[in-house]
């Protein structure tokens, strides 16, 4: 137990000493595996992390989904769902607002990634909150808690790294992702509702839009939604993997963004480079974080849990809750992907002696992960728009946050107290 809370320690602080996040698991997890086994089996089982973390057939679907993301916002279609949902809602109070949580969960289905939705939403919808004189605090954090809509909403890239940490069904967590996103759409939106009642000056009303430009405007986002029908409804009916799926979605979102003519071809060379960049770096992490959970698995951390959760008075909802408090609280600090590959090999197997639901605990995870991502001092996405928007403090942008925070915390409590919300629509589809 002590060489496990030495290894998280001494892996924070060299983290947070800006030594990249694979490099400082994979050397940690080395020297562990080093002085435990010695130096041959730790060589050895370097070599086997190396390859089960590149060489997994599954794994294929993440460079392909971020292709497709990265393919989906050059191309410009975030414009084209900010403006329609604009149209339909933006002339009532707090409009604006609600229209960017709206697209931000369209973005979302198509991308997978809560950084990029953020900062892509923020190009798009901050001038139009501006021009309309809304408060910077409700317009950053608006864009900051919209973006953590892009890892729960299907494709979600971190349901994929937590269905093959687990063996996990990657179509039950994408379906189970559904309703907890719809429910984290509708929770933005009256967080929003609640600072416009508080604060009218906050969020004025823009011009209203005729029918015909609403109809209208429908007809730009058709990309999304034969997308997210063609790669969804693929897997949800069985007609192929998710792999299959991802690989269609990416050749979809590369047909989409030629078609529109959105994008040059060195645009387009830049996307690949960029894809190939980010899969690099989501390869790494897998590496040395398979490194790390070697060395910690070895430990036996995992049964010294199980044993104190099993001799313990606290109720097993009480265990989940503190699962949940540590994920808040890591998601501050931690890149999500990492998070999940050094945490999830520890409390799963807690999580399966208790009897619950893997589906419904990944889901979990998911969504603690979100919050962790705009809870300050460190919330990630916080410092991703503060980085889009220099000129708003982070103070404005730490104070306008409360409200998302408090409705993302009634919605866990309410997934964690009735599993059934969330679990209804992966059995009924896959079982």
């Amino acid at each position: 137990m002590i060489a496990t809370l030495i290894a998280f320690v001494v892996s924070l602080a060299l983290i947070f000493l800006r030594l990249p996040i694979a490099i400082a698991l994979a050397v940690v997890g080395y020297i562990g595996l080093f002085y435990t086994t010695g130096e041959i089996p730790a060589r050895t089982i370097v070599g086997m992390s190396a390859q089960a973390s590149t060489m997994s057939y599954s794994l294929s679907v993440l460079p392909l989904f971020v292709l497709m993301g990265n393919l989906v916002a050059g191309a410009g279609i975030s414009g084209n769902l900010f403006r329609s949902a604009q149209l339909f809602i933006g002339h009532r109070r707090g409009g604006l607002a609600m229209a960017t949580i709206v697209a931000c969960g369209g973005f979302g289905a198509i991308c997978g990634s809560s950084v990029a939705t953020a900062a892509t939403m923020s190009k798009v919808a901050m001038p139009s909150m501006r021009k309309y004189g809304y408060d910077d605090d409700l317009s950053a954090a608006t864009l900051a808690a919209g973006g953590t809509l892009g890892i729960l909403i299907p494709p979600s890239v971190i349901m994929v790294i937590y269905a093959v940490t687990t063996q996990s069904h990657i179509g039950m967590l994408f379906a189970g992702g559904i309703v907890p996103g719809l429910l984290g759409v509708l929770g933005y939106v009256l967080a929003i509702r609640w600072v416009a009642w508080r604060r009218p000056n906050a969020a004025p009303r823009a011009e209203k839009a005729t029918w015909a430009e609403r109809i209208h405007s429908l007809r730009a986002i058709w990309p999304v939604i034969i997308l997210f029908t063609l790669v969804m409804g693929g897997i949800y009916s069985g007609f192929f993997t998710a792999t299959e799926a991802a690989g269609i979605g990416a050749v979809g979102a590369l047909v989409f963004a030629m078609t529109a003519k959105a994008l040059s071809w060195k645009e387009l060379w830049g996307i690949f480079i960029d894809t190939a960049m980010v899969s690099t770096a989501l390869f790494g992490i897998l590496f040395g974080a398979s490194v790390f959970v070697e060395f910690i698995n070895l430990t036996g951390v995992h049964h010294y849990l199980e044993e104190l959760v099993q001799n313990t008075s606290i109720p097993p909802l009480g265990i989940i809750f503190i699962i949940i408090s540590v994920y808040i609280v890591l998601g501050c600090l931690l890149e999500s992907v990492s998070m999940i590959l050094i945490t999830v090999p520890v409390f799963f197997p807690i999580i399966t002696s208790l009897g619950y639901d893997p589906v419904w605990f990944g889901l979990l995870v998911v969504i603690s992960t979100e919050i962790g991502l705009i809870t300050p001092p460190i919330g990630i996405n916080l410092f991703v728009i503060k980085s889009m928007v220099p000129d708003i403090s982070m103070r404005k942008i730490f104070t306008g946050v409360i409200p998302f925070i408090v409705a993302d915390i009634i919605r866990i409590c309410i997934i964690a107290v009735f599993p059934g919300i969330v679990l209804w629509l992966p059995y009924l589809l896959f079982k």
